[in-house]
């Protein structure tokens, strides 16, 4: 589901919730699961473990003229079903982009997984004009989930 403020992607994955969040919540697995080609790696960041917490990625993108990181600041927090974060580029405030997963559990050995990317926060106009939203696509996010689901069901 595309809007002009989010995506929205979903997948049935044959694993646990239990599976799908330990890979999620660990920020060194997250280069291997991402879609956009962006990230590049962890800027050694703990597992995530609460609403407050702050992982940096080191990431690389035409859109902000190459190399850069990004402070990723935990906004939803439920062990097993829940994990979101708005990125901000290192140093700075979040100006309103935020990542959310959801895992429904379908049974002992599936997962229902949506993921979304949501810009609606976003009001800062200078930001609005030079950042093109959406910088990644519902086709990225979709490859995302197919990489999640492969690594999650050998987890």
């Amino acid at each position: 589901m595309t809007s002009d403020t989010q995506i929205t992607v979903s997948r049935t994955i044959d694993a646990p919730a239990r599976a799908i969040f330990d890979v999620l919540s660990n920020p060194e697995r997250h280069q291997q699961l991402d879609g956009s080609g962006f990230v590049r790696s962890d800027e050694k960041s703990n597992r995530i473990q609460q609403v407050g917490d702050v992982f940096t990625m080191n990431m690389s993108g035409d859109h902000m003229g190459g190399d850069y990181q990004t402070d990723n600041h935990v906004v939803g927090y439920s062990e097993n079903a829940l994990l979101a974060w708005q990125t901000a580029p290192a140093g700075t405030t979040p100006p309103g982009w935020e990542w959310v997963w959801r895992l429904e559990q379908q049974g002992p050995d599936q997962t229902l997984v949506t993921h979304t990317y949501d810009w609606s926060k976003v009001t800062d106009k200078d930001i609005l004009q030079k950042v093109s939203f959406p910088l990644v696509t519902q086709s990225d996010l979709e490859d995302t989930l197919a990489t999640l689901a492969e690594v999650s069901a050998g987890s």
